[in-house]
């Protein structure tokens, strides 16, 4: 379970403000589209300022909402969230029960390990400390020859595979960030490892190579800065 920390009074001991992500441990997508979702949980002190509506116990038992709320923040935009998210990590926990999740939980850490066991030396593995459900690499071998992390995750197209995650943590320049399901078989992670390795070896014969990539896909590269100051947002049919 992923968990985003803020503190509210500057020398406070203790957290404040705890955002519970339901990506990763309990099947909610991150990447590729999203939407990351999860309960927020807030000291006593803050919850007179939540956001409205706030669920209620009714006196007869049952749920309700409140909208009474003098400091409330007020509505921050629909209220619902990402009410699908919450379904499919619910679904998900029933089915896998705590057994299950457990084994799915140790499955994916030794995924991502096999992964790192399988790439290191072959890329730069800047902290040694023990990964969990995910890897990070750097591209600082691969940069020296030009090519950065953007360059390795577009030639991952040409082999099918869909790009990790690029530049994130932040803490991490250059990063690669994989992050295996526990539903991975073996076989595909070896596929994957491959041709991770197949790529590095591309780098250094011919880097130009790998910077012009992908080769297969029906698009190559965008113009990122054209695309945010001047973007499409209607398809219109080309003229003769």
């Amino acid at each position: 379970m992923n968990a985003l920390v803020a503190k509210t009074r500057p020398g406070d001991f203790g957290v404040d403000v705890m955002h519970m992500n339901l990506h990763k441990t309990f099947s909610t997508p991150h990447g590729g589209g999203g939407p990351g979702s999860g309960p927020v949980a807030v000291k006593k002190i803050l919850e007179p300022f939540l956001p409205t509506p706030v669920i209620i116990t009714k006196p007869d038992g049952a749920l309700g909402f409140e909208y009474n709320r003098p400091q409330s923040v007020g509505r921050v935009r629909a209220f619902y969230g990402n009410f699908g998210m919450f379904i499919r990590a619910l679904a998900y926990i029933f089915a896998n029960g705590p057994d299950g999740l457990r084994q799915t939980t140790e499955d994916a850490v030794l995924n991502a390990n096999y992964i790192r066991k399988g790439l290191e030396g072959v890329y730069d593995l800047p902290y040694s400390t023990p990964s969990m459900h995910e890897v990070v690499f750097s591209d600082k071998i691969q940069a020296k020859k030009g090519v950065k992390t953007v360059d390795l995750a577009k030639r991952l197209i040409d082999y099918g595979f869909h790009p990790y995650t690029m530049a994130f943590p932040l803490i991490v320049h250059g990063a690669l960030m994989i992050e295996p399901t526990e539903s991975e078989p073996k076989e595909e992670l070896d596929l994957f490892i491959e041709a991770m390795k197949s790529i590095a070896e591309e780098v250094e014969e011919d880097p130009q190579f790998v910077l012009d990539a992908p080769h297969n896909a029906r698009i190559s590269r965008l113009d990122d800065t054209l695309a945010a100051r001047k973007p499409v947002l209607r398809w219109r049919p080309e003229t003769a």
